[in-house]
């Protein structure tokens, strides 16, 4: 599996090269946020606004209003639960064309419960006229902005950085509302999102080498959540659906998937593969992900729940784990 680093950092020199009205703010995280790049190649159009993450989204609301196009660069908890009020009031409320570009979502930093951002799908779905993207992989990324730019209004982009896998040819571009089918099968519904897809990825040729049948999506759009392969996939299961992300199982990806199915009255089975009702510790992405269940083999065992049936996959009849981090070392927050 190929992998690459600081993708984000070459798609957002490159997109202002392209986009002269774009403008980049860092809440005093530029280099860990990869917008180190834009900086150095465009410094009448970079802006470090400090810890003033309240103030940045402001300014940036202005900017917006005198048609510029500001991406927003810092972690992703400082942005929606230091300055939630000014991201409703100044610029999801007048419906802006600000871009939020959160980095460490979920278990992708080892700084513990003040770093790592598991309910900010959940907070910021929930505001009108938001729209909500996630990367999964380096071609996810590099999508990334020219999804967001087709939005008017705001986005949350929830980025991913450092080494990167390449999970899919980088001619299959991320497209606004439409999840990538990755596999099929008529047994299984499997819907993950964000680095979820690469561990789920490790288990679907073991299932069905057992004979268990799964369709498989990527899931890249939280809001607007209204895909209608992602419908058909839900009917269309017999054995049930399961959902598994790298977010708290409160209002991510497996609340969307069961919103959607009650609104369409379709009577199956959902499990949700997601990060427990809980503050995580710090500790690696490897650790994190099997300590709170959202590894392969925490797959494993809920298909195993689904389908009744012990399936005996050993570890060895897994994909490899890709062993790279999200981060690099002149990133000094990544203890």
């Amino acid at each position: 599996m190929e992998t690459i680093s600081r993708v984000h950092a070459k798609a957002l020199t490159e997109w202002g090269r392209e986009h002269p009205e774009a403008v980049v703010l860092s809440g005093d995280l530029t280099t860990s946020c990869e917008a180190d790049g834009f900086r150095d190649a465009y410094p009448d159009r970079f802006l470090s606004m400090g810890l003033a993450e309240q103030n940045m989204m402001s300014f940036a609301a202005g900017l917006a209003r005198e048609g510029l196009r500001p991406l927003v660069h810092t972690f992703a908890v400082f942005m929606y639960r230091r300055a939630l009020d000014q991201i409703e009031m100044s610029i999801a409320y007048p419906n802006l064309p600000v871009r939020i570009v959160g980095f460490l979502p979920g278990v992708t930093t080892p700084g513990g419960a003040s770093h790592q951002a598991t309910n900010d799908i959940a907070v910021l779905r929930s505001l009108p006229n938001m729209t909500v993207i996630e990367a999964g992989d380096a071609t996810d990324v590099e999508s990334m902005l020219e999804v967001a730019d087709g939005v008017d209004g705001p986005v949350y982009c929830r980025m991913l950085r450092g080494a990167l896998p390449r999970l899919f040819p980088a001619s299959d571009r991320m497209r606004l509302g439409r999840a990538r089918l990755l596999s099929d099968g008529g047994e299984i519904a499997l819907l993950s999102s964000g680095i979820c897809t690469e561990e789920a990825m490790r288990v679907v040729n073991a299932l069905q080498a057992r004979g268990l049948g799964v369709r498989h999506l990527h899931v890249t759009t939280l809001k607007p959540f209204n895909d209608p392969l992602v419908l058909e996939t839900c009917r269309t299961a017999s054995l049930g659906v399961i959902t598994m992300e790298n977010h708290t199982r409160l209002g991510g990806l497996g609340t969307c998937v069961a919103e959607l199915i009650a609104e369409h009255g379709i009577g199956k089975r959902q499990i949700s593969v997601a990060l427990s009702d809980s503050y995580l510790q710090g500790a690696s992405p490897k650790y994190l992900m099997a300590r709170y269940g959202i590894d392969a083999n925490a797959l494993v065992r809920a298909v195993e729940e689904l389908a009744g049936r012990d399936l005996d996959i050993g570890e060895d009849e897994l994909g490899a784990a890709r062993t790279g981090t999200y981060f690099f070392e002149k990133q000094q927050e990544a203890l």
